[in-house]
């Protein structure tokens, strides 16, 4: 996998079929050839709406001698989209996108630092910084749970992800900017809404933190075979 200019760029993925997803970080799969292997699912969500048993799937294989699992989940075909599992990709992509220039709000900021610890317990995704030297601190959430056209997160409870919106209303609160950012990976979300029915208190503190100038931003991608590419802007509802 290489990530470049706001895009994913794969090398030659093996299709297969979903067997089965197991102790989270486990899915066997049976590929095209007939073999069955286990490949690594680096998600650690439910995957509600995107673990259809028999669905079409892509891995991708890791050949580095220390990896005990020679295989990454990396997509899932689903009725109306592909849907990207990996939770390594958001970061890392968007990042990219942002020094590619690829995302609109963040287009001021000419630094970028990675995993940046902003109390004793809590670190963030990114840390933006303009010539102005004004902060500006991101949290990136996977989103794949759509329905009926409506992108939500999260698709489990999540009390890191409640702190994580604590956090940046704190930031907020001392003058800097603050971002929660979510990336809809995959392709039949309309706009996107917090999952009440999965995380109530999630939904709740969202709402807080928008009220206290938390920006919320969300961004689909388009999903194929080959890549996975930093799309547009969607509309949310709180």
């Amino acid at each position: 996998m290489e990530i470049k200019n706001g895009k994913v760029l794969f090398g030659n993925l093996l299709k297969g079929k979903l067997v089965k997803r197991y102790k989270r970080f486990l899915a066997d799969i049976e590929l095209d050839s007939g073999e069955l292997i286990t490949a690594h699912c680096a998600n650690s969500g439910s995957m509600k709406a995107c673990l259809e048993k028999g669905a079409e799937v892509f891995v991708s294989p890791q050949n580095r001698p220390e990896r005990k699992l020679k295989f990454t989940w990396e997509l899932i075909k689903m009725p109306d989209s592909l849907v990207g599992v990996n939770t390594s990709v958001p970061n890392k992509l968007t990042a990219s996108a942002i020094e590619s220039g690829k995302i609109q709000e963040f287009k001021q900021y000419s630094k970028l630092i990675s995993e940046v610890k902003t109390s004793a317990h809590t670190r963030l995704d990114l840390m933006l910084e303009d010539n102005s030297s004004n902060k500006c601190y991101v949290e990136i959430k996977n989103c794949t749970l759509v329905e009926n056209k409506k992108a939500m997160f999260p698709d489990a409870v999540t009390t890191r992800g409640q702190k994580h919106l604590k956090e940046l209303m704190d930031l907020k609160e001392d003058g800097h900017f603050a971002v929660i950012f979510f990336l809809v990976q995959r392709m039949d979300a309309e706009y996107f809404s917090p999952a009440d029915y999965i995380d109530p208190e999630y939904g709740k503190l969202l709402r807080q933190a928008f009220e206290k100038g938390v920006e919320v931003i969300v961004y689909d991608t388009v999903l194929s075979e080959k890549s996975i590419e930093i799309n547009q802007s969607l509309e949310f509802v709180l």
